[in-house]
């Protein structure tokens, strides 16, 4: 199977809305399933997750839902070093690139005479990290969701996952929990973890926010408690899209489109170009590639449902493209990158040149991977400390700088019917 390159301009109507529309996390059909569990653990707390877990343990207590000290220790052991040593390597960038996301703790301005206004930025008290498991162990996303909260001053971040059988956790996730600060792990996952972290129970906290990805039955959970904690934006299937003009190379750009194709069977990859020849460049590459890849089966089913090739007439209608799809990952693979940059206005992460593919900023550039998909980088940014602070304002007003706001802010008091707010400002002046 391959890639036809098509051009923009041919696309039908509902081919454009395909494009645009992609894979997304669709709850429906498991929201009710997911609500009862939800008003379960609320009601009834650790109990629900016990009842639950049973089947792995049949003696399982309170005591089981909590990763013991003995069990991080172990799984140092059984991790390769290599891994354990990237881990830190990558944690290390990670801290630096959000350490320079800090702003100052606070700022004061004059607005006039006797008013003084400013800014304060304080860290939330507790964060919960959702850290997917069983069939799947990342512990590259375990760093990016716990060291930003940590170099934001949060001072307790603490982490779910589903236990495999006999209430295990993949050791890579401990280790990687353990690096990044995490001041509990909790063995309970799906939408038990997600309701535990919101609304507290016996052994696991209530957390003032819940970050990380996981399933449609996880992603439904986050949905449902938001309002009584805060969550990050909504994620959905990988989606990678590259942006080359003719000086573009067609075998790099290949491998980076098949790599972001990898990771799920509704992940998207598409190339947007306004060379003819790089296009049919890389479609031919693919079908040569194809045949010989270790996650084929996955690879093919992106290809078919959410990927393509794009010839543009000029960059101006390929700059469009890309701004009105707004990708969670973009590769610019044009002449002058930097140039090319000042014109994107939508993209969770952007990689830049030849040397940029976007797996270092999956592991190890420092940046977050953790994302906006589905045209969410429109009105959402990929995950950073901005996420773990709350910036309260304030305000210090003389008696001559009350006097220079009291004629306006009486009358708007007034007009919008509210006396009583009138009042508060005349009295201290009798």
């Amino acid at each position: 199977m391959t890639l036809k390159p098509e051009r923009i301009d041919n696309l039908r109507p509902e081919q454009y809305r395909s494009i645009m529309k992609r894979s997304s996390a669709d709850i429906s059909s498991v929201y009710e399933e997911v609500r009862g569990i939800v008003l379960d653990v609320r009601d009834n707390g650790d109990q629900v997750a016990l009842n639950h877990y049973k089947k792995y343990k049949s003696n399982l207590t309170l005591e089981d839902l909590e990763v013991r000290k003995e069990e991080v220790e172990e799984a140092y052991r059984n991790v390769d070093s290599k891994v354990i040593d990237a881990l830190r390597f990558a944690s290390e960038n990670i801290i630096k690139f959000h350490r320079a996301q800090m702003e100052r703790e606070m700022w004061v301005i004059d607005i006039a005479d006797g008013i003084l206004a400013g800014r304060m930025t304080t860290p939330l008290e507790r964060v919960g990290a959702y850290i997917p498991g069983r069939r799947a162990a990342y512990p590259s996303s375990i760093l990016m969701t716990m060291l930003p909260a940590k170099v934001a001053g949060v001072k307790e971040v603490i982490a779910c996952t589903p236990p495999d059988e006999g209430m295990v956790v993949s050791p890579s996730t401990l280790v990687a929990a353990d690096i990044a600060g995490s001041k509990k792990t909790f063995k309970v996952g799906g939408p038990w973890g997600i309701a535990s972290m919101a609304y507290g129970t016996q052994t696991i906290p209530k957390v003032d926010k819940i970050v990380g990805p996981g399933n449609r039955y996880v992603t439904a959970a986050k949905n449902m408690v938001f309002g009584e904690v805060d969550i990050d934006s909504p994620a959905g299937p990988s989606e990678g899209m590259i942006l080359a003009d003719e000086s573009g190379n067609a075998d790099l750009i290949t491998v980076d489109l098949l790599s972001q194709l990898e990771h799920d069977p509704d992940a998207a990859g598409i190339l947007v170009t306004t060379s003819d020849e790089l296009a049919s460049r890389v479609s031919e590459n693919i079908s040569n590639e194809i045949p010989h890849l270790p996650r084929k089966e996955i690879v093919t089913s992106s290809l078919h449902r959410h990927s393509c090739i794009l010839i543009a007439r000029d960059m101006e209608q390929a700059v469009d493209f890309v701004n009105e799809y707004a990708p969670e990952h973009l590769e610019i693979m044009t002449e002058d990158p930097f140039i090319t940059l000042k014109r994107i206005k939508n993209a969770g992460s952007i990689f830049m040149g030849p040397f940029s593919p976007i797996p270092v900023g999956d592991y190890a550039s420092g940046t977050n991977h953790v994302l906006p998909t589905g045209q969410a980088a429109r009105m959402f940014s990929g995950l950073s400390v901005d996420d773990f602070v709350k910036k309260p304002t304030f305000q210090y007003l003389s008696k001559d700088g009350l006097s220079r706001l009291k004629e306006a802010v009486v009358t708007l008091a007034e007009a919008e019917g509210f006396p009583l707010h009138a009042r508060a400002i005349l009295e201290r002046f009798k």
